[in-house]
């Protein structure tokens, strides 16, 4: 991204404005240097599945990737990318627990994350019902206590990235 912005500058070349990438409670990979480089030079992050191709939303908690609970149990291929990797899907049962005891849906939780961090520009969320799309829309006001993101950087630290 940097070099982009540079060579765009130095050849009066239009620079890049935003960059697309995973950003959840399971992957905040952008973190890890990105998010300074990009803040630095203006560069917004559209988060890119900020429930984790549905594993924040918990309807994978009981069952796993199995039966028809959605993409990623009906597709063989799709639990063959990093969201469909076992300890992924440990994580997010995790983070989808710890909403449940603060009084928040996983999908709330998981959201407000993203809605909230300084790091997201927007989000780009993908629905199949108006029951999501509403869910989606309702996490807007969510807010996350400072003791609720202690927790939730305590289970990054123990996970890391397993959606990466």
């Amino acid at each position: 991204v940097h070099e982009f912005v540079r060579l765009a500058e130095q050849h009066g070349l239009p620079r890049v404005a935003t960059v697309q990438n995973p950003y959840c409670l399971i992957n905040r990979s952008y973190e890890n240097g990105l998010d300074e480089t990009c803040h630095r030079l203006g560069v917004s992050l559209l988060a890119y599945s900020p429930l984790g191709f549905g594993l924040l939303s918990g309807k994978y908690d009981a069952t796993g990737l199995v039966g028809d609970a959605g993409r990623m149990a009906l597709y063989e291929s799709m639990r063959k990318q990093r969201w469909g990797r076992p300890e992924a899907l440990d994580t997010a049962r995790r983070y989808n627990t710890l909403a449940c005891e603060h009084g928040l849906t996983p999908s709330q939780m998981a959201l407000a994350f993203c809605y909230t961090n300084w790091r997201v520009a927007s989000t780009i969320i993908g629905v199949t019902s108006m029951t999501q799309l509403d869910e989606c829309l309702d996490a807007w006001d969510t807010t996350l206590s400072p003791e609720l993101l202690a927790e939730i950087d305590k289970i990054r630290w123990e996970s890391r990235d397993p959606a990466q």
